[in-house]
């Protein structure tokens, strides 16, 4: 079955959602045009490798067509593609780590310079960022994908938790050991 979706994209999420439950591949691929520039994003984040992090939006949007009648709805699809991208990347860290690989996560925030910003200043925003950028790879991984995903994404405790399938008194202690750690790190660098 498939269903004729708007190229201006005028159907609803809830709509697509429906239709792509129903079997409409068309609705679902609408699905992915709008939410891949975010997952790869975040796949970014949590990699160090731009292939690999490729590789980590592919399978979870894989995860997310083969999962479709588990989604409840209770979220927003968004979130759900998030929560689906941190497992895979988590499930990639784990393959990672047995073969004796390089960690996965990173978080690197690209400094936007606004109007009349000077070139120096512009330099020492990048140096910045990347004293931040090193700072935060060398966290140890559990501690870095909380610090990312409660600093950087603006999830709650609660979303964390189920995300890494920690308990939220485990998000609040690792996300407060990762930012002490941050602190005392950069305090160092700068």
């Amino acid at each position: 079955m498939t269903t004729r979706i708007p190229v201006n994209g005028e159907l609803q999420e809830d709509e697509l959602l429906r239709l792509a439950k129903a079997g409409d591949k068309e609705a679902f691929t609408e699905i992915v045009r709008r939410h891949e520039p975010a997952v790869l994003t975040l796949a970014n984040r949590l990699s160090d490798d731009s292939h690999m992090a490729a590789d980590i939006a592919q399978e979870a949007m894989l995860r997310a067509w083969k999962g479709l009648d588990s989604f409840r709805g209770d979220a927003a699809i968004s979130t759900w593609l998030h929560r689906i991208t941190v497992n895979v990347a988590w499930t990639h860290r784990k393959r990672a780590v047995r073969r004796r690989a390089l960690p996965i996560e990173d978080v690197a925030h690209s400094l936007d310079a606004g109007p009349g910003v000077r070139p120096e200043e512009m330099g020492e925003a990048a140096m910045l960022g990347r004293t931040i950028r090193r700072s935060i790879r060398a966290l140890p991984v559990g501690l870095r994908a909380v610090v990312v995903l409660k600093d950087v994404y603006g999830w709650s405790h609660a979303e964390i938790s189920e995300a890494l399938g920690i308990s939220v008194t485990a998000t609040k202690v690792r996300l407060h050991r990762g930012r002490t750690r941050l602190q005392a790190d950069l305090e160092g660098r700068v």
